[in-house]
């Protein structure tokens, strides 16, 4: 993912703080065994253990059908990646155009949130370990309870175990990416965040939200 300096995370806490903001769902990335092929790209949720830091440490948990095709391209991949992406917007050319420019020769633009973890994948078959895996998962994506015993040889879920197989991702490396105009100037962003929240599609209040706290962080133009 190419990222200009001034889209850049200000410093890891930023991207983890958004990470643990959303519904910890991504698409998953796995080399094709054929090259000729195009790769596996699995939407799924997941489960970030441990905290992972600005180095890469850490872990992400989430589990897949058995049936899935992408077995044995995972068993094979050394490196994977974990792709996130949220708080976009489409920004219009005319909203970019420059105050005492002409309205056409604006640019149009797109801002969002993304992150992306390279990873070393593990896959897990022992029935315990999986029941352990399905737990983490839980309590991390449903944290009001309600749900049964998670065990490999009793309660609800153990019948459904053999059909799953778990997978952990160490994390290697992070990418982070805050793309929100932060090298125009503030008098831009400001008017860019106002006509955000006047527009209310999609996802333009997360957009403004974004761009407003990049604004108060950053100040005036960011260009390192």
């Amino acid at each position: 993912m190419f990222i200009q300096p001034w889209d850049a995370a200000l410093e890891p806490a930023e991207w983890q703080a958004w990470v643990a903001g959303t519904d910890r769902f991504g698409v998953l990335a796995v080399n094709n065994l054929d090259p000729a092929q195009a790769p596996f790209v699995i939407p799924t949720h997941f489960t970030v253990a441990d905290g992972p830091g600005g180095g890469g440490s850490g872990e992400l948990l989430l589990h897949l059908a058995r049936p899935n095709p992408v077995w044995p391209h995972l068993a094979a991949a050394t490196e994977v990646r974990l792709a996130m992406v949220g708080d976009y917007a489409y920004v219009p050319t005319h909203w970019r155009a420059r105050p005492d420019g002409v309205e056409t020769d604006g640019v149009a633009t797109s801002y969002y949130t993304a992150v992306q973890f390279r990873c070393r994948p593990t896959i897990v078959d022992d029935p315990a370990e999986k029941a352990a895996l399905l737990a983490a998962q839980l309590a991390d994506l449903q944290p009001e309870g309600r749900y049964g015993e998670i065990a490999a040889d009793q309660g609800p879920y153990a019948r459904m175990l053999p059909g799953l197989r778990g997978v952990r991702l160490e994390v290697l490396g992070v990418d982070a990416k805050f793309k929100y105009d932060d090298h125009k100037p503030r008098e831009h962003r400001e008017r860019v965040i106002d006509r955000l929240e006047q527009r209310g599609q999609g996802l333009d209040a997360g957009a403004a939200r974004q761009q407003r706290r990049r604004l108060d962080a950053v100040g005036e133009t960011r260009r390192e």
